[in-house]
Order: structure tokens, then C-alpha cells, then sequence
């Protein structure tokens, strides 16, 4: 078995960021030379999420949104009561969307469904420097 670790940087703009990472991956992943086996997609950081989606207009308003509703920002938080940084919120969300995605790989290319991406959510209350961590590994 071979196992390559690529990294791939990029600067997001703002909180709600929603970056298509789908090609970057899929270079990595081609490169790496391994036809059959898996990509790990890790985010490394505690306030960004790694998931996949319909890359398209509509879902990338109905996201943030729907992270608004369920870990609304205007909520006290004790990591902000601690750090008076603000972002209580980013950790939550980042830890029930999760940092990291594994991906199969079949004749060099990632598995994934016509209409399904892989992307990477900025969920932090500033513009950040982002690092992923790939993992890639079989025959």
C-alpha cells in the first residue's frame, strides 16, 4: 500500500465562506499516482468543516442559514466568556459539521455523485488562512 500526504492552502473572506475544494482534491488525488483506494480530506484547525454538497447557488444561501438556526450566533457561549474572541460559535458548528471526509478513489479518480462536491465551510467570524491535510492511500 502507498500512502502520499499532500496540503493544500487558501485564504477565505469571510464567515459562511463555502469554498469548492472538489478540483483541488481531484489534482492531489491524480497526482498521488494511486488508482484504487481512498482520500482523507483534514481540516487543520478548530473552526473550519470539510463536507460535500450541491455546489450551486441555492444551497450555498440555504447554508448558512440553516448553521444560523440551528447554532445561532446572538447566544451566549462560554468559550466567548473565556476568550472574548467571539467565535463560540465557529467551534460549535466546526465540531458537529467535522474537520475531516474520506473519499474512495477507482481507476485514480474520487467517487462521488453527479451533482455532489466536496467543500470546505469557513465557519470563523474573520477571514483565515486555511490549511487541508490530504491523505491519500491504496494501490
Amino acid at each position: 500500500m502507498t500512502v502520499c500526504t499532500e496540503t493544500i492552502r487558501f485564504r477565505t473572506k469571510r464567515e459562511t465562506d463555502i469554498v469548492n475544494i472538489t478540483d483541488m482534491v481531484e489534482k492531489k488525488v491524480r497526482g498521488s499516482k494511486i488508482s484504487d483506494g481512498t482520500v482523507t480530506v483534514f481540516v487543520k484547525g478548530s473552526t473550519g468543516a470539510v463536507s460535500t454538497i450541491e455546489y450551486e447557488p441555492g444551497l450555498l444561501r440555504d447554508m448558512p442559514i440553516a448553521m444560523e438556526r440551528c447554532f445561532p450566533k446572538n447566544i451566549t457561549y462560554a468559550h466567548d466568556e473565556t476568550w472574548h474572541d467571539g467565535n463560540g460559535h465557529s467551534h460549535v458548528r466546526a465540531t458537529f459539521m467535522g474537520p475531516s471526509l474520506t473519499v474512495p478513489i477507482q481507476d485514480g479518480n474520487m467517487i462521488l455523485g453527479t451533482w455532489q462536491q466536496l467543500v470546505f465551510f469557513e465557519l470563523d467570524n474573520k477571514d483565515r488562512d486555511r490549511t487541508l491535510i490530504l491523505t491519500v492511500m491504496g494501490e
